[in-house]
């Protein structure tokens, strides 16, 4: 499969570039910035990050850990005091709260983990320049061989100051 590799100067050619080759239904795109465009990241996946869906499983999954673990140590050793009954619900909302924060902050870095695909690699993809942390934007695009003339078109009217096809 080929890959056509594009270099920009500026962050809202990359935008214009993108989303035009996201309607023309190309949707294998990587994009390189120097820094931070949130633009750019919604031109690429408009779609909200997986990542909360990570945080509120692990949210979840504290609250139930921290209320069932009372519980059970307290129902595994029964001592009524002043009457209360052996599960009594308002005294455990602290731990069962600190659970949560604890499960949610740990399955939040996970996700990040997983989902943004940072964890340890001992290569940098084939396609990468330096150049693209430095000053200019980078486009990679994933595409047929019938295509990359027209990806190649695309890029080109879309200010592209440079466009090649990368060795697969």
């Amino acid at each position: 499969m080929p890959t056509v590799v594009s270099v920009f100067d500026l962050p809202g050619d990359v935008v214009s570039a993108v989303t035009k080759l996201k309607k023309r239904g190309f949707d294998d795109i990587e994009t390189y910035s120097p820094a931070p465009f949130p633009e750019i990241d919604d031109a690429v996946d408009p779609k909200p990050s997986l990542v909360r869906l990570f945080t509120l499983i692990g949210g979840l999954t504290g609250v139930v850990t921290g209320f069932w673990l009372q519980i059970w140590m307290s129902l595994d050793w029964p001592i009524k005091i002043a009457g209360k009954p052996f599960a009594s619900i308002p005294p455990y909302v602290i731990i069962g709260f600190e659970l949560t924060i604890l499960f949610g902050g740990l399955l939040t870095f996970l996700g990040l983990l997983l989902v943004g695909k940072l964890y340890p690699t001992f290569s940098l993809d084939k396609e990468y320049s330096p150049r693209f942390s430095a000053e200019e934007f980078g486009v990679v695009v994933k595409c047929e061989d019938r295509d990359v003339a027209e990806v190649d078109a695309l890029l080109r009217a879309e200010s592209a100051k440079e466009v090649s096809l990368a060795e697969s």
